[in-house]
């Protein structure tokens, strides 16, 4: 047992970190989520002086650790022995760890090697259980490890790895717990502040309700209260805290807003900027949500894109998203290997990384990033994306019982996406909704059958409703519940005039 010196556990909660309840265990277990403004990402340094007051005996790592050498030598220095559970690339070299688990490793022979952070951290738990069995150490009434799986559900569908049969098979037992009502307290809370039938949950509930409302947390305030959230022993409080939760989040919404307004607005006046990559930064913006702009410009432009915002004094905190065929993390440490001074420290894997930078070196570092680009590229330019589709559907086949049919046939998500169709129809109505969405009403191109209602997220910039016919549309079909009705919606995702319209 490990007592923390007196006043540590009052040092220590105020930095971030919190209790886990025990049941009985005489081990304490205490999570710390570093404040990713002041301590950046990962274990580092500071992370461990924060820890070191408790004097902890173990350190375990989720989903950060397997490049932060500086961190584990001075946990080791401090007596704590480290156990580094992750699943970003690690360097050449590993951390001097007790034990490194990433299914990254080059010599890791596990079968899923795009497990997240959560799924890596499960089958951790899963082998100390079986351990503990073999050793004759295992409690008389141990816990059943997939009560969690809930919880691992969340995060692998928010953490946008691909869904691969490993993955599919963890999210969708995850999601038959939550529609059974077996799910924690703090994920039904979550689902229901977001407007979600639990009992109804599919993997988009859970990346579109779930997921943001849990990071917005960490983008606006502190992540503690997200883990808080999750941690909850009763409805009660963790209705509170989602409702606290969802208010971060519309605060968020507010924020990337203006962001994504002025970011775009400075690149229409500035069209050099937009080279093989888009590099941005402004004075007023927030570090806390320059990933969601980054991943809000990589989709407008079609090519890697980073936003930076103030963090310390004298540095620029950074977030990079990445299109296919293109290494975010490469490219990044290839900036730094031909400019060490322009990257303090960055870290990611191939489609998302997270970068500090010195303010003055910001026009360097654009140039050294761009240069990485044209290499990478050979001089072209990012593919362009392609818009697939699984071909038409007949008139007879647009049911709800299609719609149910493919909303509970994934899970899907990254790599194994939901199928979508295309077909020609016409707009016989548009309708601007709050939020920036369009309402429509789409017929067959020939003005003949049913007119069906659909809905276009965040097109209401687009022209669409300025449409008439025909169009080719690229739709999936969904459950649309509201206020008691169930009934067909098509989710529209693109629109084009086609000759004749």
């Amino acid at each position: 047992r490990v007592e923390p010196r007196p006043d540590a556990e009052g040092q220590v909660r105020r930095a971030g970190l919190a209790r886990v309840p025990a049941g009985g265990d005489p081990a304490q277990v205490r999570f710390l989520v570093p404040d990713r403004f002041t301590l950046g990402y990962g274990l580092s340094p500071a992370v461990v002086e924060r820890l070191a007051p408790l004097e902890p005996a173990w350190l375990v790592t989720v989903d950060n650790g397997v490049t932060s050498h500086e961190g584990v030598a001075a946990a080791r220095e401090a007596g704590m022995r480290v156990v580094v559970t992750d699943h970003h690339s690690p360097d050449e070299a590993l951390p001097a760890a007790a034990a490194v688990v990433d299914p990254q490793r080059g010599d890791d022979a596990f079968a899923s090697p795009h497990l997240a952070g959560v799924g890596v951290a499960f089958y951790v738990a899963r082998a100390a259980q079986r351990a503990l069995a073999a050793a004759g150490d295992l409690p008389p009434d141990p816990p059943n490890l997939a009560g969690l799986l809930d919880l691992v559900a969340v995060g692998t569908v928010a953490d946008l790895v691909p869904l691969d049969h490993n993955n599919r098979i963890l999210v969708e037992q995850g999601l038959r717990r939550i529609r059974a009502g077996a799910a924690q307290p703090g994920v039904t809370a979550l689902l229901e502040a977001a407007g979600r039938d639990p009992r109804e949950a599919c993997a988009a509930d859970l990346a579109f309700g779930v997921g943001p409302r849990l990071n917005a947390a960490g983008r606006m305030a502190d992540m503690t209260a997200g883990v808080e959230c999750l941690l909850a022993a009763d409805a009660a409080s963790a209705q509170g805290a989602a409702a606290e939760l969802d208010r971060l989040n519309r605060q968020r919404r507010e924020v990337e807003a203006r962001m994504t307004e002025e970011a775009l607005s400075a690149l229409e006046t500035q069209a050099e900027a937009v080279g093989p990559g888009v590099c941005v930064a402004a004075a007023g913006w927030h570090q806390g949500v320059t990933g969601i702009l980054a991943a809000r410009l990589k989709e407008r432009y079609q090519r890697p894109a980073i936003a930076f915002a103030p963090g310390q004094e004298g540095w620029l905190t950074g977030s990079a998203r990445s299109v296919p065929g293109l290494h975010m993390r490469e490219l990044l440490a290839r900036v730094q290997r031909g400019s060490p001074e322009l990257v303090q420290r960055f870290g990611g894997h191939a489609m998302a990384a997270g970068l500090t930078i010195p303010a003055s070196g910001l026009e360097a570092f654009r140039a050294a990033f761009a240069a990485a680009l044209e290499e990478a590229l050979d001089g072209g330019e990012p593919a362009p994306s392609c818009l697939d589709s699984d071909g038409p559907l007949a008139a007879e086949e647009l049911t709800l019982e299609t719609a149910a049919a493919l909303r509970y046939g994934g899970p899907w998500g990254m790599g194994f996406p939901e199928p979508r169709f295309d077909g020609l129809f016409a707009v016989r109505q548009a309708t601007s909704l709050n939020g920036g969405h369009l309402r429509l009403q789409l017929q067959a191109a020939d003005g003949t059958g049913p007119v069906w209602p659909a809905i276009a997220f965040g097109a209401q910039e687009s022209g669409w409703d300025r449409l008439a016919g025909p169009v080719r549309v690229l739709y999936s079909p969904e459950v649309n519940r509201y206020r008691g009705t169930v009934s067909l919606q098509l989710r529209v995702e693109h629109m084009e005039p086609q000759p004749g319209g």
